[in-house]
């Protein structure tokens, strides 16, 4: 477990700078350039996925479960994760209305992703992971819009060909992730084989 909190720590502390350190990542990019800054920032969040993959898996390994959800949570999460994936493909098709509508669409993804972990799930493991992706996209929200209306940002308008574009890729990607992956890389199957 001790993994898996060390590397939540750095991956999430890595994300959480314009959280908390606005000023400090303006030093930061200022004394190292934009592509040191980068560097860093990139090498030190992989270094915190590597050990959290590697800390939840060690957890998982010897579970404490702290409750056993019903299956209805299990099913109500595959809504949350397509949602999801539909939200954090959003994030990167210019132009859509998803975008436009909520401004930060990838950080909404991740609430409904960890949430949805959260109810489906009952490990302490499962508890520490999805917990802190959701309080840490609670947070990165609320500052995304502070900063947005500080700045005075205007989003452009959304326009119906981008959308449909946004929900077919991160339906595709659901389904590729629900269907084989998930079951590959975690060693879950969400919608199991009979």
């Amino acid at each position: 477990m001790g993994m898996l909190v060390l590397g939540l720590i750095v991956f999430l502390g890595v994300h959480s700078v314009r959280i908390f350190a606005e000023d400090w990542r303006t030093r930061g990019i200022a004394r190292w350039g934009e592509m040191g800054w980068k560097g860093l920032y990139s090498a030190l969040s992989l270094i915190g996925f590597a050990l959290i993959v590697w800390g939840f898996a060690q957890a998982r390994l010897l579970p404490v479960v702290l409750w056993s959800p019903p299956a209805m949570l299990k099913h109500l999460n595959s809504l949350f994760t397509l949602a999801a994936f539909i939200l954090v493909a959003a994030a990167y098709v210019p132009r859509n209305r998803i975008r436009a509508r909520l401004h930060h669409p990838m950080i909404l993804g991740v609430k409904l992703w960890a949430f949805g972990h959260l109810l489906a799930t009952g490990t302490l493991a499962d508890l520490v992971l999805f917990g802190a992706f959701l309080l840490w996209a609670v947070l990165d929200f609320r500052a995304a819009r502070r900063r947005d209306r500080a700045l005075g940002t205007v989003y452009a308008p959304g326009t119906m060909g981008p959308t449909a574009i946004a929900v077919l890729v991160g339906v595709v990607a659901w389904a590729v992730f629900a269907f084989w992956l998930h079951a590959a890389w975690i060693g879950v199957a969400p919608f199991p084989r009979a």
